[in-house]
């Protein structure tokens, strides 16, 4: 029996006795950028749960207690039946023109005989099979229906820009924007009619591009209604997010738990969560209880219409489900709001459990459950929606808790391409691996694992309050996981690890430099070889000659493929300040130059650029490059003079005395320099030419943390004395122009306070931003500091900055 200490069993305690966490969305199931469910909002039955994205990628949790269903996970998803088919269904053509048309254009008496006939849907990519490249487009379908049922109906509607819509002459949508899928619009009853029927669009493109395809579905009814499980409390921690529930006389815990245990790579690299279910009774008597888990096959889809297959099968001592889509377009998708649609999704239960499992259709499967008369067959081939569906017997459970558990996990079949080379995952690296020997090694696993995992979880939680007190601790918790999640763990050919992040919702590329720059101190803290795999794609691709300019790229690519930068336009003072500074932090970390010595010849090409550009940075891009091009950019000339003193103090370490004593002197006197241009009175302005404005000045962190003493002490308390007086409701803005910020910037400018309560004074507001804002998506570095909400962004990596204070406290920064 393993033995814990009296700290790790207090830490322990502590996360049972905390108030109820509260996110604006909860991880549930977190890995890399395609296999990431969450809870959106608050309460685990409030609705579907969802990918990162927003698209619906269901788990759907019942429990039956004598007899009586309570649901507890999820929403039962809504399934519809076709009418009309848009374009991803079947093909349709329909009458349109580009020219604006006469009056009554949109009406069922209208002639459109004389206007072009051709395939939808309508646009200006890859999608479109009619081009559409003027402003305007107007749109006809005709159609019948034999018979109009009282069954809600429903517009499926696809468009970019500006779009009105007409059914029989009436306008039963109108919107101005555009959407990036499709979007399910309620149809006002007795507006579609038995006989003809006439679908009239006008689409408006405003910029950017054009699309058009539209449809009708009905919804069809599910026939099974069960109570809602009674949510008593919810806890986030590092690894896990836990449920407890009241349903009816038994109590159940729910918890949801992603061992990425940063120290252990290849454990990290393996996507395979626990779902565990502990079940009792609470009024003394025995019951006879079952719980219902179900993963909706739209987990392995890019949009739900793809067909997929699914299968059964037992061995390895697990019953195990399995499904992906039927055309397995391995690597054939890159983009930002993209899931995966290549692959295959795995639900497992032990066979200890005595699980029954069966495939269906969502309410097929609900119907089944309630009967208990459950389909047999062990393959269902080219179907749309199917549920992978697990019944765990608890038999009669009394006071005495009984816990059981399902597996989730995500065979990829090939993870990146790199440039040119499609890479395996991981667990793969052999060749000849079955996923479902992951599945069984994870399963004798589980019980050390999940120790493991609370013994950490607790851990992190402790150094992060010491580090910055409770709400600090609250956020280093809920970003965690997240961070994670926004990479993907491979090896390149060279052996090289790559963690490669995905720019979620801010481009979708790969590999960003200023995405990993904020994203460091979490791996530094937990491990520094994360952070080399984040590094070391940039590093190759100057070092092969694919990339030939004197700084560091922007990115390798359009995740997953990371075959050269596509963002179009570059940050050279940027991303060589970043790659530098980030390395001197990896030299910090391991107390050894040999990562440095490793890349010197590049970053020295670097360094040189920096030498010549960094200190008075020309009209570029930054980091922030929401907030638009900006010359003479004071933070951005920080970052160039902490990478030359960085660049210095590798060289001091590798005995390069001559370059260690040129690049500390350009360093210092550019500080100096810097001071006297930047100066402002009670605080430094945001650009050398306009000294009416301020910024954070976030990469003055970098000195303080590397000991680089380029900028005296003096220079951080006038900062954060003035940012005091700048404080909003929900933080501190990223500078004078607006009332924006970013959150992560925030923790690396409290960094800067020399005692605790000024550090908590920034943390509180953004403390109160993520857990009372409105935007109910996983966590958004990029809010508004008036009123809480998102400004954009969501679930992106670069939280790993939260863990700045604690990569302090760890090198022991005062």
């Amino acid at each position: 029996m393993r033995k814990f200490s009296l700290l790790t069993l207090c830490l322990l305690l502590n996360l049972f006795v905390r108030a109820q966490d509260k996110a604006p969305a909860y991880p549930l199931i977190t890995h890399d950028a395609y296999f990431s469910i969450w809870s959106f909002g608050d309460g685990l039955t409030n609705s579907a749960t969802k990918h990162w994205t927003g698209k619906e990628q269901s788990l759907l949790g019942i429990i039956k207690v004598d007899g009586k269903l309570y649901r507890f996970l999820g929403e039962e998803s809504k399934t519809f039946k076709t009418i009309l088919p848009a374009a991803d269904e079947s093909k349709y053509q329909v009458s349109y023109s580009f020219d604006k048309p006469q009056e009554g254009w949109d009406s069922n008496a209208f002639n459109d005989a004389s206007w072009k006939k051709a395939e939808a849907p309508f646009g200006d990519d890859e999608r479109a099979k009619t081009k559409w490249t003027t402003n305007d487009l107007y749109f006809r379908r005709t159609f019948d229906l034999s018979n109009v049922s009282a069954t809600k109906k429903y517009l499926k509607l696809n468009h970019d820009d500006n779009v009105i819509v007409y059914l029989n002459g009436k306008v039963i949508y109108r919107k101005n924007g555009w959407v990036s899928d499709y979007a399910y619009l309620p149809i006002e009853n007795g507006v579609l009619q038995k006989g003809k029927n006439v679908l009239a669009i006008y689409v408006k493109n405003t910029a950017g591009g054009r699309h058009l395809d539209a449809g009708i579905v009905e919804e069809e009814a599910t026939e099974i209604k069960t109570d809602v499980a009674k949510q008593t409390h919810v806890s986030i921690q590092a690894t896990s997010t836990q449920y407890t529930f009241s349903c009816g006389p038994v109590n159940l815990k729910v918890d949801f738990t992603s061992p990425l245990l940063a120290g252990n790579i290849k454990l990290t690299a393996r996507p395979i969560s626990y779902i565990s279910y502990a079940v009792n009774a609470t009024d003394g008597k025995t019951h006879q209880v079952d719980i219902y888990f179900s993963a909706s096959s739209n987990i392995a889809v890019n949009n739900p219409a793809q067909p997929v297959s699914a299968w059964k099968s037992i061995g390895n001592n697990l019953s195990v489900l399995k499904t992906g889509t039927v055309a397995q377009p391995i690597l054939k998708k890159r983009g930002d709001d993209v899931r995966i649609d290549w692959g295959y999704l795995y639900v497992a239960v032990p066979s200890k459990f005595k699980a029954t499992q069966f495939i269906g259709t969502p309410n097929e499967s609900l119907k089944a459950l309630l009967s208990a008369k459950y389909p047999a067959q062990n393959q269902v081939l080219n179907i749309k929606n199917l549920s992978l569906n697990s019944v765990i017997p608890f038999g009669t459970v009394s006071s005495a808790v009984v816990e059981k558990y399902v597996m989730l996990g995500y065979d990829d079949l090939k993870s990146i391409e790199y440039f040119g080379e499609k890479l395996l995952p991981v667990w793969r690296q052999a060749g000849g691996e079955h996923f479902e020997d992951q599945l069984a090694e994870a399963a004798a696993q589980y019980p050390a694992l999940k120790t493991e995992c609370a013994t950490f979880d607790a851990k992190l939680y402790a150094d992060a309050k010491k580090a910055g007190g409770v709400a600090y601790a609250d956020l280093c918790k809920l970003a965690y996981r997240q961070a994670i999640a926004a990479h993907k763990i491979v090896y390149a050919p060279n052996g090289d690890i790559l963690f490669l992040s995905k720019e979620n919702f801010s481009n979708g590329s790969i590999n960003t430099v200023d995405v990993t720059y904020p994203s460091a101190p979490q791996f530094l803290v937990y491990n520094p070889e994360l952070l080399k795999g984040m590094l070391n794609g940039i590093f190759y691709y100057s070092e092969s000659g694919k990339w030939k300019k004197p700084f560091a790229a922007h990115d390798l690519g359009t995740y997953p493929l990371a075959n050269g930068q596509t963002y179009g336009e570059d940050m050279p003072v940027e991303e060589a300040g970043n790659m530098i500074i980030l390395t001197a932090a990896i030299t910090k970390a391991e107390g050894n130059a040999k990562y440095a010595e490793k890349h010197w010849e590049v970053m020295s090409v670097w360094a040189n650029y920096l030498l010549r550009e960094g200190f008075d940075p020309a009209n570029q891009l930054c980091t922030d490059d929401f907030a638009g091009h900006l010359a003479r950019n004071a933070n951005l000339s920080v970052k160039a003079i902490v990478a030359l003193g960085g660049y210095a103090q590798m060289a001091q370490q590798l005995g390069k005395t001559d370059v260690a004593t040129k690049y500390r002197t350009a360093a210092l006197q550019m500080a100096q320099n810097w001071m006297k241009m930047a100066d402002d009175g009670d605080h430094y302005a945001l650009t050398f030419n306009d000294k009416n404005t301020w910024s954070q000045k976030y990469n003055l962190v970098w000195d303080k943390l590397l000991k680089l003493d380029l900028f005296p002490k003096e220079v951080y308390k006038k900062e954060i004395n003035f940012y005091l007086t700048k404080q909003k409701d929900f933080g501190l803005p990223l500078d004078s122009r607006r009332t924006y910020t970013k959150s992560d910037w925030i923790m690396w400018t409290a960094t800067l306070a020399d005692n605790d309560a000024d550090f908590g004074k920034f943390i509180s507001p953004v403390h109160r931003y993520a857990t009372e804002t409105q935007s109910k998506v996983p966590l958004s570095d990029w809010h508004e500091t008036t009123n809480g909400k998102m400004t954009g962004f969501q679930a992106r990596s670069v939280v790993g900055g939260y863990f700045i204070k604690m990569l302090a406290d760890k090198w022991e920064i005062k």
